[in-house]
């Protein structure tokens, strides 16, 4: 049973000051809401796509209005460099005014019925109706942008949503459904807090007819066991342990880069798509190095409020500690520390390892924080062969000037993006974002997400033509 009169608790992860406290949902309070969400539910399907697109719209430009708060109480509660926490907001308001477009493009088909034989006369067409109310459970990571993506394709197809912010850094979200409120229809929109048991709460319940989720693989599996109970659908984009190969003709200073600030310097590390294992060739593979552990000892651990700071603390203390010994177990497994060791409370320095082994258990894992593993490979077909052994598949990248070798290694690659001569920790909200095997099979962008949190129906009218 959920709890009752419970509350959470919100801290800094660096200074440890308490933020604020909410309200755990209790199960009563969550039968509660889902009903309400009928109610909401009823509103948003029967508004026009013009009305929905403007809701969207007025949310995006409350959201701009309180940008810079945002963007600070975000920082506090998540750790995340202030600098990179603008950008997140920003962002969403993207999101929003993307979706409010979309939700004027939600469009049928006419079937031709003359392709069967009898059925010449007949016309069908099909429309596309909303789920239902809509379940979002919210990472810690990326929670205002990842937040926008599920609420406002949501809305943007007509259905109500119920959103889980993450329990850790809850503040920011709960500010932006003030915002929502103002703008949606009563209902439409409502967030329930709690931890592991109000998800699966949720994932269970009746009157639920999706559920979106962004986390671990491991939750997105019982999320998706608990979820087929009812037959709810269920969106899943999961885990990943994105590879970033450097060919010998890489812009080696540059390909660095991708690996500093796409592992080290954003969101501390703490990213699905980000930067966790780096293969280079052989002949470039201690130019590459160098080039990493320079451009890595120039980086700014510390408050994350300041805007000097590159890397500020993890979401908790445990955190960093968990990705502390996830270090040490590559080193125990052959891998070699190349910077120094150095965790204080959440604050952990970035970490670089060379000569790492690639059937290292370790080197499997998700690492969630600033490490950088750097293993060899001697040819393109051997990295891109070790880089798909991963269980999972979101994206990879690829440095290399010869077009031809990267188009053929990126097709060789079981993931669902591949960026060239870029880093992996690329999301753009006008892309599918996701990938195979334990990532979880799903894509999330606006266009897509939108036309997912819909169903679809025939009409046929019979002897419609002459």
């Amino acid at each position: 049973m959920l709890a009752a009169d419970a509350v959470i608790t919100v801290r800094n992860p660096g200074t440890g000051e308490v933020l604020g406290d909410v309200a755990v949902t209790s199960s009563g309070g969550l039968r509660a809401t889902i009903a309400k969400a009928q109610i909401g539910q009823k509103a948003m399907s029967a508004s026009a796509a013009h009305e929905r697109a403007k809701i969207l719209d007025d949310i995006a430009t409350a959201i701009a209005q309180e940008q810079e708060s945002l963007a600070h109480l975000l920082a506090q509660e998540n750790g995340k460099p202030i600098t990179q926490t603008r950008g997140e907001v920003a962002a969403a308001i993207r999101i929003f005014k993307g979706l409010a477009g979309e939700a004027t493009r939600i469009f049928g088909r006419q079937i031709p019925l003359d392709a069967v034989p009898g059925l010449e006369k007949h016309l069908a067409v099909t429309i596309r109706e909303p789920l239902g109310v809509v379940a979002a459970l919210v990472p810690f990571n990326y929670p205002v942008e990842l937040y926008a993506h599920k609420a406002g394709a949501a809305l943007a197809a007509g259905n109500a949503v119920i959103v889980q912010p993450p329990a850790r850094c809850p503040l920011a979200l709960h500010r932006i459904a003030e915002i929502v409120a103002a703008a949606a229809p009563e209902h439409a929109h409502q967030l329930v807090n709690g931890g592991v048991e109000t998800s699966q709460a949720l994932a269970t319940a009746d009157g639920i007819a999706a559920v979106s989720l962004t986390g671990s693989t491991r939750a997105g599996k019982e999320i998706a066991r608990l979820a087929s109970g009812t037959l709810k659908k269920t969106l899943l984009e999961l885990g990943g342990n994105d590879a970033l190969i450097v060919c010998a003709d890489a812009d080696l200073d540059k390909a660095a880069e991708a690996v500093v600030l796409g592992r080290l310097a954003r969101g501390n590390g703490q990213i699905c798509c980000a930067v966790k294992r780096v293969y280079v060739q052989e002949q470039v593979h201690d130019e590459f190095v160098d080039a990493l552990l320079a451009q890595t000892a120039e980086l700014t651990v510390g408050d994350q409020l300041d805007e000097r700071t590159d890397v500020g603390p993890l979401i908790a203390e445990t955190a960093a500690s968990q990705v502390e010994q996830a270090v040490q177990r590559l080193v125990h497994d052959g891998a070699t520390l190349r910077t120094k060791p150095n965790r204080n409370g959440a604050f952990l320095d970035p970490a670089v390892l060379t000569d790492v082994p690639t059937e290292s258990p370790a080197f499997a894992e998700e690492i969630f924080g600033p490490v950088a593993p750097v293993a060899r490979f001697r040819k393109p077909e051997d990295a891109t062969r070790m880089a798909s052994e991963s269980p999972y598949g979101l994206q990879a990248a690829i440095w290399t000037r010869d077009i031809s070798r990267a188009f053929t290694m990126a097709r060789a690659l079981d993931v669902g993006g591949v960026v060239i001569n870029g880093s992996t920790a690329l999301r753009a909200e006008n892309l599918p974002f996701g990938g195979t095997k334990d990532t979880g099979g799903y894509r999330e962008g606006i266009h897509d997400t939108v036309a997912d949190l819909t169903t679809q129906k025939t009409i046929i009218v019979m002897d419609a033509f002459q």
